[in-house]
C-alpha cells in the first residue's frame, strides 16, 4: 500500500509540473515549432512506471488549458502520443535492465538515449502529422504532403532538442535518486 501511495504522489507531481512547465510558455509550447519544456520530463518514464499516468494527465491538462485551443484532435492526439511514448520508454528501459541484469545507473548513455527516444519519434509522427491540418488555413483539403513532412521534421527537431539536451541530463541526475525502481 505504501508504494501505491508513493506512485500516485509521483504521478500527481509530474502532472502538475508538466502543466506548470507548459502553460506559462504557451507561445513556445504549441504550434509547428514546439519547444515544450515539460517534454524533458518524459525521461522520467525510464525510471518509474508512475511517470506514465503523470505525463499523460499533465499533457491532457495542458492541451485542455491551451490558450490557443486546437480542439479535440490535439487534446486526444497529443495525449495519446505522450501515453504511447511514456509506455514505450518504460518498456524499453525495463527490458534493457532485465536482459542485462543491470540497474538504471549501470546502463550506458547510448542505452539511455535509446530508452528516451520514443518521446521524440512518437510525438514527431503523431503530432507532426495532424498539426498542419489544424493550423493551416483551408487545411481540410489542401495540406500538401510537404507540409506534413515539414511539420514532422519540425516537431522531431524541437522534441529532440528538449528531450536530449534537457531531458538526458535530468535522467542522469534522477538516476541517482530513489525515484527509480
Amino acid at each position: 500500500m505504501k508504494r501505491r501511495t508513493y506512485d500516485l504522489t509521483v504521478a500527481a507531481v509530474i502532472a502538475a509540473a508538466y502543466v506548470v512547465l507548459t502553460l506559462p510558455f504557451a507561445q513556445f509550447s504549441f504550434g509547428i515549432i514546439q519547444f515544450r519544456l515539460a517534454e524533458a520530463m518524459t525521461v522520467i518514464a525510464v525510471l518509474t512506471p508512475a511517470a506514465i499516468p503523470g505525463l499523460t494527465l499533465g499533457c491532457l491538462l495542458a492541451n485542455l488549458l491551451n490558450p490557443m485551443n486546437l480542439g479535440p484532435v490535439d487534446i486526444i492526439g497529443g495525449t495519446a502520443a505522450t501515453l504511447i511514448a511514456a509506455w514505450l520508454s518504460w518498456k524499453i528501459s525495463s527490458g534493457m535492465r532485465v536482459k542485462s541484469n543491470r540497474s538504471i545507473k549501470e546502463l550506458g548513455v547510448a542505452e539511455r538515449i535509446v530508452a528516451i527516444s520514443p518521446a521524440v519519434v512518437i510525438n514527431a509522427i503523431i503530432v507532426g502529422t495532424y498539426l498542419p491540418y489544424l493550423l493551416l488555413e483551408d487545411a481540410a483539403q489542401t495540406v500538401a504532403f510537404t507540409a506534413v513532412v515539414a511539420s514532422i521534421g519540425s516537431i522531431l527537431l524541437c522534441e529532440a532538442v528538449v528531450v536530449y539536451l534537457i531531458g538526458l541530463p535530468l535522467l542522469l541526475a534522477l538516476g541517482r535518486t530513489k525515484i527509480s525502481r
